[in-house]
């Protein structure tokens, strides 16, 4: 099992394998008050394979929802896992463009 776990001192979520203490794999972000942007995510190669990367998409999109934040993948990890689940695609953050008088 992976369970991942926010720092918020390190701006990244950490994922480790159940009783192990090495971090696994991480999922940077840049959090504001409406939105956080997703920009680097590495499964170390040790771990590959193993569901690490999609344990951070999940657990960081959640709490993500749960917090009520849009979310900016620019990670293309992130974004390629959004796309493969559409139950996410509502958090993604759209740029809303200005209407010029």
């Amino acid at each position: 099992m992976v369970v991942v776990t926010d720092v918020p001192e390190a701006k990244r979520y950490e994922a480790r394998l159940d009783g192990e203490s090495e971090v696994a794999g991480v999922a940077e972000y840049i959090r504001t008050a409406e939105l956080v942007a997703f920009v680097h995510t590495e499964v170390s190669p040790k771990y590959e394979g193993r569901g690490v990367g999609a344990a951070l998409a999940r657990a960081a999109l959640d709490e993500a929802r749960a917090a009520n934040l849009r979310v900016l993948a620019t990670c293309p990890f992130i974004a390629g896992w959004i796309d493969r689940h559409p139950e996410y695609q509502e958090l993604l953050y759209q740029a809303r463009s200005r209407v010029s008088d």
